[in-house]
């Protein structure tokens, strides 16, 4: 697939936007536990700071004391990471936990005295960087009066270390999420594009002549595409019906004042105008091949789908109509067709190929014309041979050419095979020419070729 293919835009489109959503919801889930966290630790450390607030009590000299050790351990392990120190504003007097060890808390100045919790992000000792619940309260008269601030820490890093691990824990679900969704995408977009592969497979119908058009059973997306395609091709079929209409018309114009011009150029060979008659039959012949050409190219525009031809039947009619004519009344004319042979073509474009295979056989030929029909494998084989002098295999191409003639002392116009390998292409078959050779008696065979009806119109 390239980035031209639709599919694979579909499917980087997915993948990028599946990242992205996957990267949001695990940042978003990493937020929100580490919101979850900190609310956790936010009661912990309230309940911690009540615990203090209670045991307050006032020392000797004035000074603040706690009446008990506070009922967390890690107060007292240094450097735990849990901290608690109260500041005696009055006497400036810092009370603080043995997890500080000789360190102090640079504690926030608070301007209010209330029993609200404030919270605090503060550089720690060894580095550590600190969570804090701060209260300020007003000390009651039997401690001395004044206020003080009442302060628990904790170490954010584990925090971090926990969202860290909250990720790590999260990333295999996402990326398992991940694959199952490119994998409903790949599904999605197979599905989602199925039609158009529907719309190539009736074009390729159409094209075959397996069918005539596409038809409306796709979905509504997908239908107004092919009911312009089939409009488009019966449009163009009306056209190509107007334009054989007109090459007939054309043809029947042109073919009296041919014959006149005939007429006369034989007229002018009688008296003795050798010259005039040479010079106009070159001018006739070149209008016959130029009228010939392009009806042969009118006419085989396109080939009607569907349609079939019973070889054995347009072999016979053939046949019938060049024996009656002078060339075929002298030979032997040997036919080996089934019955039922039937080939992929239009009836009266077998007959015009046959007929130019068989006119040209019967002219070369000294005694015998073969004709023969068959199915080999998924083809159609006509062969039409003759047992006349044959020609030389390096001129084979000459003849198939348009207009090519090895005798150019007939009145043909040199176009009867350059025709019969327009129609036999335009139908998907081929024509090729075998020859023994000039001289040896062998004669010419030329062999038609199409696919069979149950077989893959190559078009």
């Amino acid at each position: 697939m390239t980035f031209r293919s639709l599919r694979l835009r579909l499917l980087l489109a997915g993948v990028i936007s599946t990242g992205i959503a996957l990267t949001l919801a695990g940042y978003g889930l990493a937020v929100l536990f580490e919101r979850h966290v900190e609310r956790r630790i936010d009661a912990e450390l309230v309940v911690y700071l009540n615990q203090i607030t209670a045991h307050l009590e006032p020392g000797e000299g004035g000074r603040l004391k706690l009446s008990g050790p506070a009922a967390d351990p890690r107060f007292e392990v240094p450097l735990s990471g849990l901290y608690w120190q109260i500041v005696d504003e009055q006497t400036g007097t810092v009370l603080r936990s043995r997890s500080l060890w000789d360190a102090e808390l640079a504690l926030p100045v608070e301007a209010r005295v209330d029993d609200e919790v404030r919270h605090h992000r503060i550089p720690g000792p060894d580095n550590q960087q600190l969570y804090l619940l701060q209260r300020r309260i007003e000390l009651p008269p039997r401690m001395g009066g004044g206020t003080a601030r009442i302060a628990v820490a904790w170490n954010t890093a584990e925090i971090s270390t926990a969202v860290r691990e909250f990720a790590a824990d999260l990333t295999p679900p996402l990326v398992l999420i991940g694959v199952l969704l490119l994998a409903a995408a790949w599904v999605q977009v197979s599905v989602g594009l199925r039609p158009l592969a529907a719309v190539r497979a009736q074009l390729a119908a159409v094209r075959s002549g397996r069918s005539r058009r596409l038809g409306d059973s796709f979905p509504d997306e997908v239908r107004p595409l092919a009911q312009e395609i089939d409009a488009l091709i019966e449009a163009r079929d009306a056209e190509l019906a107007r334009a054989r209409a007109r090459a007939g018309d054309l043809a029947h114009g042109l073919r009296t004042p041919l014959q006149v011009l005939q007429a006369e150029i034989e007229r002018l060979a009688k008296g003795g105008d050798e010259a005039a008659a040479l010079h106009l039959s070159t001018v006739t012949r070149t209008m016959q091949r130029t009228v010939e050409r392009e009806l042969a190219r009118a006419r085989l525009a396109a080939p009607h789908p569907h349609s079939e031809a019973d070889v054995g039947v347009v072999v016979g009619e053939v046949v019938r109509v060049v024996q009656r004519m002078p060339e075929g009344e002298r030979l032997d004319w040997i036919t080996e067709c089934p019955d039922g042979l039937m080939a992929p073509i239009n009836r009266d474009d077998l007959s015009e190929a046959l007929g130019n295979l068989i006119e040209n056989a019967a002219r070369h030929a000294r005694t015998t014309v073969t004709i023969t029909g068959e199915q080999q494998g998924d083809e159609i084989r006509l062969s039409v041979g003759d047992d006349g002098s044959g020609i030389p295999e390096d001129r084979l191409e000459d003849v198939l050419r348009r207009g090519g003639r090895l005798d150019e002392r007939g009145s043909g116009s040199g176009l009867g095979l350059a025709i019969v390998t327009d129609i036999a292409e335009s139908w998907g078959g081929a024509l090729t020419l075998e020859s023994g050779g000039e001289g040896t008696g062998s004669g010419l065979v030329a062999i038609l070729t199409f696919p069979s009806v149950t077989g893959t119109r190559r078009v």
